[in-house]
């Protein structure tokens, strides 16, 4: 695939796969076009030239129309949370709801309503966005992300700007969602502690291309660009969970992740 903005290139060649079900973890320095590729996968930014493929559709290729309902089967958080500061907890999660299906006034609150208890988040349909924590704000903006059931999930920075226990809140958030609801879920994150805890593939996007593979795989290697991304604290923090991970299957039969 390729892609420039203007006179700069942005992918060169870059070629990657997300396995459905999976959560795919996209790392690399500023400018290096992680939440470009969200973009791409979520049809708001089309390349230059090659495949664009999710759920089986070339996103490439289609009409604007049809992209509109592929788009519905996607959830995108946004870095800021996108919440509507003049709507409600409730107006705001039911924005999708009211704008693309034919739901009554009750069907949508309850719906709503179901998912906000999902994220944790009970008795704050009458607040305000800026009657919440940030903690709070970023839940929210989960659950308007999920509210119209969608097969993937793309988080832009969730972790950004949260305190450690609303950081362990949101990712053991996004592993239940996608245990339980088979979310396909790709996330672009700094924050190297929880992202490795949780990825299933690594993508280190560099020199206008990626490196991927699961955590283990990379850390791994002998890709030196790869070892100096990580630096010895992830190294480190991979092989104690590489560790943890290999006990825990020693009772329960449970896959310690597919190593390809």
């Amino acid at each position: 695939m390729q892609l420039a903005f203007g006179h700069r290139p942005v992918y060169d060649g870059l070629e990657c796969r997300m396995r459905k079900g999976e959560i795919h973890l996209l790392l690399g320095g500023s400018g290096t076009g992680k939440s470009t590729l969200l973009r791409m996968i979520g049809g708001l930014q089309r390349p230059d030239s090659g495949i664009v493929r999710v759920a089986g559709h070339d996103l490439a290729g289609l009409r604007e129309r049809d992209l509109g309902e592929i788009r519905k089967g996607i959830g995108m958080l946004f870095q800021n949370g996108a919440l509507l500061d003049s709507m409600t907890v409730l107006e705001n999660v039911g924005l999708p709801l009211r704008e693309h299906t034919k739901q009554s006034r009750v069907e949508i609150e309850e719906r709503v309503s179901s998912v906000l208890s999902a994220v944790g988040l009970d008795d704050v349909q009458s607040l305000l966005p800026r009657e919440l924590s940030g903690g709070m704000l970023r839940r929210v903006a989960f659950a308007r992300a999920i509210v119209m059931e969608p097969e993937i999930l793309l988080c832009d920075e969730p972790f950004s700007g949260l305190d450690p226990l609303n950081v362990t809140r949101i990712e053991d958030l996004l592993v239940r969602l996608n245990k339980e609801l088979g979310l396909t879920v790709v996330v672009t994150s700094h924050h190297m502690a929880s992202s490795l805890r949780m990825a299933d593939q690594m993508i280190l996007m560099r020199d206008r291309i990626c490196v991927s593979g699961t955590p283990e795989e990379l850390a791994g290697g002998d890709d030196e660009g790869v070892i100096e991304f990580l630096g010895e604290d992830g190294r480190s923090f991979l092989a104690r969970l590489h560790e943890i991970r290999d006990h825990g299957n020693v009772g329960d039969g449970s896959s310690a992740g597919d190593l390809r």
